[in-house]
């Protein structure tokens, strides 16, 4: 059995508020799908980066730094530059920079919603 992640949720209570930070991080201008009972962005499409990720605000689902963690490439292999949006942004650092051994490196982010993602780079 072949295991591949193709898109990934992220809930938020928030959208716009959301919505501004990870444009912030990532770029781009998405919109917001108000389907009444949710409203989601898709921030990355899985068409053009192989995994796609969208916030998603919907009762019951629940922003959470205790769920599955979900790394993300610095762009440019530029971790330092990574954890330097993410305050700006209105995110916290709650990890630095930190060595992976042979695995690389990572650095762990709380976004304005409460959920926790990480940063990765090789170096």
């Amino acid at each position: 059995m072949t295991v591949q992640v193709v898109w990934i949720k992220i809930p938020v209570k928030d959208i716009e508020r959301a919505l501004k930070f990870y444009t912030s991080l990532f770029g781009g201008e998405p919109e917001i799908v108000d389907e009444g009972v949710r409203k989601t962005a898709t921030i990355m499409n899985s068409e053009k980066f192989g995994v796609g990720f969208s916030l998603d605000q919907t009762d019951n689902f629940e922003p959470s730094d205790k769920g599955p963690l979900i790394y993300i490439w610095a762009e440019d292999d530029d971790m330092d530059a990574a954890i330097a949006k993410v305050e700006p942004a209105g995110g916290k650092t709650v990890t630095p920079k930190t060595a992976m051994g042979q695995a690389g490196f990572y650095g762990l982010f709380q976004d304005t919603e409460g959920n926790v993602l990480a940063w990765y780079s090789t170096k």
